[in-house]
């Protein structure tokens, strides 16, 4: 299990009205390198909080913002039929969304893009736990794992 890997904790907010304040959650601008169709002005977003672990496991895998990025994704699976998926990839693929969040790229599928759009990658750490969350207006269903959804 990568360093990544071992901080997921994928949760559900089917709350859609989330303020996004001056503090260091909040969500950076990001720059869509490449990718269809820029028609949706949502787009996937990360906060700052979650950019900062995502550069620590980077720096544990040996893995430079050169080399590769985060591959967001959604795959089949879980109690609710679909499950998050969050891992290194070395470059984006053919027809992926690249999106620059000072310097660490994020990779999101055409596939996955489509659950996945409007949903803010974040991380939490508190007493109780520690890790990603997706924070996803589109799921309309969750089961009490957090990793699995609907949309």
């Amino acid at each position: 299990m990568s360093a990544l890997e071992s901080n997921v904790i994928s949760t559900v907010d089917q709350s859609t009205d989330r303020t996004w304040g001056s503090s260091a959650g909040s969500p950076p601008a990001a720059v869509e390198i490449s990718g269809a169709q820029n028609s949706a002005p949502k787009g996937v977003h990360v906060t700052d909080r979650a950019l900062k672990r995502i550069r620590i496991a980077m720096a544990k895998e040996n893995i430079s913002p050169d080399q590769g990025g985060l591959r967001l994704g959604v795959q089949g699976g879980g109690c609710s039929g679909l499950s998050y998926n969050i891992r290194f990839d070395t470059q984006p693929r053919e027809r992926d969304r690249v999106y620059d969040y000072d310097g660490v790229r994020v990779f999101v599928d055409p596939k996955s893009f489509i659950y996945l759009n409007g949903m803010t990658l974040d991380y939490e750490e508190t007493l109780m736990r520690q890790g990603f969350n997706f924070i996803n207006p589109n799921s309309t269903k969750s089961c009490g794992c957090g990793s699995s959804f609907s949309g």
